[in-house]
Formats: C-alpha cells, sequence, structure tokens
C-alpha cells in the first residue's frame, strides 16, 4: 500500500448544471445545482485512497459549515485528515457549471492561500512517513516551494500537478521528480509557449507525464522514445475532477513502474467523468478492475 502525503487545497464545489454557458453579461438559467466536495489537493487524495493507498491530507479550511462538512468527508474517504489547519478565512469554494460533460470553473480560494511555507515545517514526521509527496497549485507557490524542499530533504519523490497554470522557479523544478502536467500548464509551467510539446517532453526524459484528456497520455523514455498511453472512451456526464483522478491514481500505483501507473490512471480518469461531481466520481479500486478486465 502506497502512503502518500498531498499538500494541497480543499474546497466546496458549487456545480450548477446548463444547457449552454451564458455570455458575457448574460444570465442563464440553470437545470440542476449541487454541493459537492472539491478542491484539487482533496480531490487527488480521495481519488488515492478509494484506490488503496494510506493517504494524509495537508491543507486548510475555514472555521465554518464547509470547512466541517470538508473534514468530515475526508474521513469518511478513508483520507486522514488530522492535518488540515483551522484558517481564519472562509472555506475554498468553486462555481461550477457543467454543459454537456464540459466545465467552466471560477475559484474562490480562501482558507487554502493560508497555508504557509512555516506551517509545513512543523509536519516533518509526514514527509518522512510518507512513500511520494503530492503537490498542486491552488495553495500559495512558496508554500509548494517548500514542500519540495522538504520531500527532497527526506528522500521523497515529488509529484507536481502544475495546475493552474503559472511559471515555476527553476528551484522547484529541479526538485520535482514528476511533472504531471496537461498540454496548457506543460507550456505554462516550462516556460515555452508555442514550443511542440513532444519537443517539451524530449528534453525531460522520465520526468514529465503530460495528460491531452480523451487522448491519453505521453512521456519521453530515457531513450528519447516518445510513448503514448491512450485514454478510453466513455459516456461523459461530468469532466470535474478528471485530471485530479489522473493524478491521484498515478501516485498510488507508481511503484508499478511510470507505463504501468499511466495506464491505470487513465482507466481511473476515464471512469471518473461518467459521473457528476469530482470526489464522487472517483472510481474504487475494484471498479478500476473490473474496466481494466472488460478491455483486455
Amino acid at each position: 500500500m502506497s502512503r502518500i502525503l498531498v499538500v494541497g487545497s480543499v474546497n466546496m464545489d458549487l456545480a450548477m448544471t446548463t444547457d449552454r454557458l451564458p455570455a458575457l453579461g448574460e444570465t442563464a438559467a440553470a437545470r440542476g445545482f449541487a454541493c459537492h466536495p472539491g478542491g484539487k489537493g482533496a480531490n487527488q487524495a480521495v481519488a488515492a485512497a478509494r484506490l488503496g493507498a494510506q493517504v494524509a491530507m495537508l491543507g486548510c479550511v475555514g472555521d465554518d459549515a464547509f470547512g466541517r462538512e470538508l473534514r468530515a468527508h475526508l474521513q469518511a474517504q478513508g483520507v486522514d485528515a488530522s492535518r488540515l489547519r483551522m484558517a481564519d478565512a472562509p472555506t475554498g469554494v468553486a462555481s461550477i457549471a457543467v454543459c454537456g460533460g464540459d466545465n467552466a470553473i471560477l475559484v474562490a480560494p480562501g482558507a487554502n492561500h493560508c497555508l504557509r511555507p512555516e506551517h509545513l515545517g512543523a509536519e516533518a514526521s509526514a514527509f518522512a512517513a510518507a512513500d511520494a509527496v503530492l503537490v498542486q497549485l491552488e495553495i500559495p507557490l512558496e508554500t509548494a516551494a517548500r514542500a519540495a524542499e522538504l520531500a527532497e530533504r527526506h528522500g521523497k519523490p515529488l509529484l507536481l500537478n502544475p495546475a493552474p497554470a503559472q511559471a515555476l522557479p527553476p528551484e522547484l523544478l529541479r526538485r520535482v521528480v514528476l511533472l504531471l502536467p496537461n498540454e496548457h500548464e506543460l507550456h505554462a509551467a516550462l516556460g515555452s509557449p508555442g514550443e511542440d510539446w513532444r519537443e517539451l517532453l524530449a528534453r525531460h526524459p522520465g520526468r514529465v507525464l503530460m495528460t491531452r484528456g480523451r487522448d491519453g497520455a505521453y512521456f519521453c523514455e530515457a531513450s528519447g522514445r516518445l510513448r503514448h498511453l491512450p485514454g478510453h472512451v466513455v459516456q461523459a456526464v461530468d469532466s470535474t475532477g478528471a485530471g485530479d483522478a489522473f493524478c491521484g491514481a498515478l501516485a498510488a500505483f507508481l511503484p508499478l513502474g511510470l507505463e504501468e501507473a499511466a495506464r491505470r490512471a487513465n482507466a481511473a480518469a476515464a471512469l471518473s467523468v461518467t459521473r457528476p461531481g469530482a470526489q464522487s466520481g472517483m472510481p474504487s479500486l475494484a471498479e478500476l478492475d473490473a474496466f481494466l478486465s472488460s478491455l483486455a
């Protein structure tokens, strides 16, 4: 069983289903509304835990109803939420418009931006106990950098999902063992807009695994050979959290090797879009095994 420390965000997703996204300045009617636990960090933590990993979550929530509900939900999903700090700020929220299986998202980070680098120093035992550290960028960049420093100090591989997309400082990139971007995030993270993504992967063999939605994932072997792990065609209901399902699954299965972990992560991401909500769509290990068996 992999032991994963997730350092990242915890949000409440306020999701509305609509037949079309409104134009700028337009008010449009939604067909439905629901609250779903979310946040890229919490999503990835739940994804890994449902697949059998032992997961601890390090983040911040507010002293409010959303914060209490999200803490309880993580614990119910088998995630150790004892390291969630209570911040003097509202719990983060995301407003999500879901349309035809696609989505548009607006995030108010709230308490997530209260997770500071100095808070991580008190969590040395969590870094020491982990097999891998999984980080995203819905927390302050300097906090992500501190997590990378502590992972390196304790000899733990750092997996970084550089989302939302932004340029990464060289010192942080140097400490990343495996970067997990989509195509847009890849260009932003490496500061290479307009450059062919294949060339970028070739310059970082074995250290970057790029996702391309339903097309699957790509990485370069040490030999320079480009590898493609195809995605799966499913009936999409809600794509929210698909990338997080991929990252959480990849971390859970990384001891099996990069190619096998990516194969399973592709399948987990495909299953996640067949149900509404981010965390509610994350598959269990039994569901993933059944899906992979059906493909054989």
